[in-house]
């Protein structure tokens, strides 16, 4: 099954959206990025709002077509930052805390994301990492790159890990949310091979 997102022609067993994702990852592991780029973008001094689309999956993107988080002032959020939150806590709070804030053995995300780019973020979940010699242990990430319970909803999990580090969501279980959209439903189905 094919499928154009942005311009791109996906295809295979992931849905569009992470297709897209595995195309970004792989430009940005092979082609060289500025040094700027990999550092944390400076805080923002204008009030000027971030320019975010929405697509027909009823994800939220930056201009750099990175996924972002869109949180109401009534706290009603899209379905792209609750789904991660769902999906967070059902495959990656075992290792990194409840909300992302971190544990004995594995670091804060909640933390780690406000200086971390979409591009490591996924190249860490979808490869694994290992830091060896820190405290008492090695720390290592598996690679989730064959999980689909992962895979499927990776710019989910980025974008609510993304919300907690920007502040814009609490520690709480979002009570608003955007409905989850008809193509977002397909995607799922395609990604589990359905």
């Amino acid at each position: 099954m094919k499928n154009t997102v942005r311009g791109w022609l996906v295809s295979g067993a992931l849905p569009a959206s992470a297709g897209v994702s595995a195309l970004i990852l792989a430009a940005a592991l092979v082609l060289p990025v500025p040094a700027l780029a990999q550092q944390a973008a400076p805080a923002a001094t204008s009030a000027e709002p971030v320019v975010k689309e929405r697509d027909d999956l009823g994800k939220y993107t930056l201009p750099d077509g990175d996924p972002t988080y869109n949180i109401q002032p009534d706290g009603t959020m899209d379905w792209y930052t609750y789904s991660g939150y769902r999906r967070y806590h059902a495959e990656c709070h075992v290792c990194h805390g409840p909300d992302g804030m971190g544990s004995t053995y594995a670091p804060a995300l909640a933390t780690s994301l406000k200086t971390l780019t979409y591009a490591q973020f996924m190249e860490t979940v979808v490869n694994g990492k290992k830091t060896v010699g820190v405290g008492t242990a090695d720390q290592v990430m598996p690679a989730f790159g064959e999980n689909k319970n992962v895979m499927c909803y990776l710019d989910d999990i980025y974008v609510y890990l993304k919300a907690r580090a920007d502040g814009a969501l609490g520690r709480e279980r979002p009570s608003k949310r955007e409905d989850k959209a008809k193509a977002y439903t397909d995607n799922e189905k395609q990604c589990f091979g359905g």
